[in-house]
């Protein structure tokens, strides 16, 4: 077999990215020396809060080189996940839906993304004669952001994601491995964030605790998929009606304005998750549960997870007496951690609730009084 073209090699694997699914694709070295002392403090100020891997595997994150001896490109590549129906504020305005990052409304993504790259690996060695290469999904530790800012497909912003300006932050990244000397991509100038701090200020845990820095402890994506801990009684009010994950610092961002809709019909949005109602959801049985995420990322984090994370949503929603008998009948049988929860939720509601009475008396009585109503 004949030494490839790099230059027409790297040209064809974009297309063939691009017939693959891939919204963009772009090439890069390893060379991510400049994010080890960012990792570094990130890790020594304990921002990766319970997720013991981040430290665990240490400064290989920025050396991708040492996941696969040989590797001179990695290949990063990016596929768009926004829904049409995406239904982000109607959800959001509604405390007795739940709601779910828009990313896991459909099938998880990790093994699709996985799936086509290597497709695209095969398709590369087919090219090229003893070819080294190796996908990831999420699947190993790689900074995959810095990787894909210096492969060209945008810039890291001050909320820690992607962006791009075409295309704002609502997509996957994947990277592929690769032994050859392919031409590198230029990335972005300059990041386009300027002075905006919107991701900042609407943060609800105020997560982002410096532009680029978020604390993965206060982090509600953390608090309600990669914690197994009890939710911290101090931001359980500032959950509202999350259960599994956030989109607030992406729904405020002015470069989400250009985001695109995916056609990718593994990533529509199913029925029974797609502006569920909570009551409905804390319905569920574990075998339920099991059967309804079957397929999706939600089932990663297991039922006693899924039931913290639905009473909390309940404990922050209206007073309802419905909502109030099926908390207090799963008390008695609820793992404990999850019972916790389930007790803060009714004494959140039963305040909640005894406080909505004494305004309706004391509307009344002014009334009544012939006072304004507005007292």
């Amino acid at each position: 077999m004949t030494a490839p073209d790099f230059d027409k090699l790297a040209h064809d694997i974009k297309l063939w990215a691009r017939e693959l699914g891939f919204d963009q694709a772009g090439i890069t070295d390893t060379d991510l020396s400049l994010e080890e002392s960012r990792l570094q403090a990130w890790l020594d100020a304990g921002h990766h809060g319970s997720m013991d891997y981040m430290a665990r595997h240490g400064m290989m994150r920025a050396r991708p080189h040492e996941l696969l001896p040989g590797t001179l490109r990695v290949l990063s590549v990016r596929m768009n996940y926004l829904p049409f129906e995406a239904g982000f504020a109607a959800t959001l305005r509604d405390p007795s839906l739940g709601y779910i990052s828009r990313y896991a409304l459909g099938r998880d993504y990790h093994k699709l993304l996985r799936a086509r790259l290597k497709q695209l690996g095969e398709r590369i060695e087919a090219r090229c004669d003893a070819l080294g290469w190796r996908p990831f999904v999420d699947s190993a530790p790689v900074l995959e952001r810095p990787l894909a800012a210096k492969a060209g497909l945008g810039w890291v912003g001050k909320h820690s994601l992607l962006l791009n300006e075409s295309a704002g932050s609502f997509f996957f990244l994947g990277e592929l491995l690769l032994s050859l000397p392919l031409p590198l991509d230029k990335p972005v100038e300059k990041e386009l964030c300027g002075k905006c701090v919107a991701c900042i200020n609407i943060c609800p845990t105020g997560a982002i605790v410096a532009p680029y820095v978020v604390d993965g402890r206060r982090c509600i994506s953390y608090l309600t998929i990669e914690s197994d801990d009890p939710i911290p009684v101090e931001l359980r009010p500032l959950l509202g009606n999350r259960i599994y994950g956030c989109d607030d610092c992406q729904l405020i961002c002015p470069w989400n304005r250009y985001a695109d809709a995916s056609p990718e019909p593994d990533f529509r949005p199913r029925a029974n998750l797609h502006s569920p109602k909570l009551l409905d959801l804390w319905c569920w049985s574990e075998p339920e549960f099991l059967k309804n995420t079957e397929g999706s990322p939600i089932r990663r984090i297991g039922y006693q997870r899924w039931r913290r994370n639905l009473a909390v949503a309940l404990g922050n929603g209206p007073a309802d007496e419905g909502v109030l008998d099926a908390l207090k009948a799963a008390l008695p049988t609820a793992e404990p951690m999850v019972a916790e929860h389930i007790s803060w939720a009714l004494a959140s509601l039963t305040a909640r609730q005894q406080g909505e009475n004494r305004k309706t008396k004391l509307l009344i009585r002014c009334i009544e009084k012939g006072l304004p109503d507005h007292a």
